[in-house]
């Protein structure tokens, strides 16, 4: 006589059972298998991160393709040939970032401080929260960089 998988006794899960953690008893951690609880990370230091990568000539202008609006994309687009972030011991490292907001959650500026080797550079930045309620980066200024159309991309009637 043969039994069907329907039909076929269940085995106990116990500490011999499927359920038995793999190595010494207690070495695994509960929970989804050695994952540590995702934690949500701010929109203005995500942006820093990305600015960063990009300003380094770590990612490509294109990255930001989606994240931008208004002349933020074509600022970019001339400031990072330049690689203003570049730095040239180790890669540059986002030491702090901090945020205001002006507005009633639609929009965040932005200041952050960047390592490039023995040297501290500051760059800010403004996000925009989209009718999508998705952030953009609309402004990036960066210091040490001289006026004029490249220096920033400063809201019209910034110096």
């Amino acid at each position: 006589m043969t039994t069907s998988p329907r039909t076929a006794p269940r085995r106990p899960s116990g500490p011999s059972g499927p359920s038995r953690p793999s190595g010494p008893a207690g070495t695994r951690p509960r929970g989804r298998a050695g994952t540590a609880p995702r934690r949500l990370v701010p929109p203005h230091v995500m942006f820093a991160e990305r600015l960063l990568a990009v300003l380094s000539g770590e990612r490509p202008v294109h990255w930001m393709l989606g994240r931008t609006i208004g002349e933020a994309y074509e600022q970019l687009v001339r400031l990072a040939p330049a690689t203003p972030l570049r730095s040239p011991g180790p890669r540059p490292v986002l030491r702090r970032c901090t945020a205001h907001l002006p507005g009633h959650d639609t929009a965040v500026e932005a200041f952050a401080t960047i390592a490039t080797g023995d040297r501290v550079r500051a760059m800010a930045f403004r996000l925009e929260r989209g009718e999508d309620h998705r952030w953009r980066c609309a402004a990036v200024e960066l210091d040490g960089l001289p006026p004029g159309p490249d220096a920033g991309l400063g809201r019209p009637g910034r110096p």
